[in-house]
């Protein structure tokens, strides 16, 4: 095992048994360091990895907000892998595509049983934003991205939320260059628009069975008419 590993192993260990927990702040490198017998640019490197990891934040200085702070943002690992792998070609675009279309579907059935105000009118401004006239593709495609989290998120699932964040970050640039490739992407956009009412009306009903089909089917039909394949 390297010696970072060793570092990672052990604040897993202490995450595990609750012994350090979330808004902890972690010891610093070079108690860490002589705890666990290994050098202080160990412990840094295992220190960047579990921030890119999502588990933990750091912060320069030496006030109360300094140090490593456990924090809880799984879409941050899970995303920065997954755009990692879509980039090199080992995780074809439609194998994720597949993945959301699992995910999605599973996570608006969820929602349909019990949906929240709050998270029902998070998703509805979304919306409304994406109505608004003249709004540029980029933006469209980003408040387009969040409303899909918002609808996840009210699932309960907390991996739902993360994994779907993820997908939408890994396949970002694939989903832009869909749109600009569209005939006619005014056309498209309000297409989408009316699917997007659609699936949150279902979600609004409790209409589990018609939120889940709506969605899978805007997802495909999207992918279908953008691939350019």
């Amino acid at each position: 095992m390297r010696t970072h590993q060793v570092v990672l192993a052990h604040i897993e260990d202490d995450l595990a048994a609750g012994r350090i927990r979330l808004g902890d702040r972690l010891p610093g490198e070079r108690a860490l360091a002589e705890r666990l017998g290994v050098s202080r640019p160990s412990v840094r490197e295992a220190i960047k990895i579990l921030e890119a990891l999502g588990v933990i934040r750091t912060a320069t200085g030496s006030g109360p907000e300094a140090g490593a702070t456990v924090v809880a943002d799984p879409a941050a690992g899970l995303g920065a892998a997954l755009r990692l792998h879509v980039a090199t070609d080992h995780v074809p675009v439609g194998d994720v595509v597949d993945l959301r279309l699992l995910v999605e579907g599973a996570a608006v059935r969820s929602a349909a049983a019990r949906p929240a105000a709050d998270g029902l009118d998070r998703a509805t401004t979304l919306l409304d934003a994406m109505d608004a006239p003249g709004v540029d593709v980029a933006t469209f495609l980003d408040l387009d991205g969040a409303f899909h989290v918002a609808l996840a998120e009210m699932s309960g699932n907390v991996l739902h939320a993360a994994v779907l964040a993820g997908i939408r970050g890994a396949v970002r640039a694939y989903i832009g260059q869909g749109a600009a490739r569209a005939a006619d992407w005014p056309t498209l956009a309000d297409r989408l628009r009316a699917e997007h009412r659609a699936i949150l009306r279902a979600v609004r009903e409790g209409r589990a069975d018609d939120a889940e089909a709506a969605v899978r089917r805007h997802i495909e039909d999207f992918h279908r008419d953008t691939d350019g394949g």
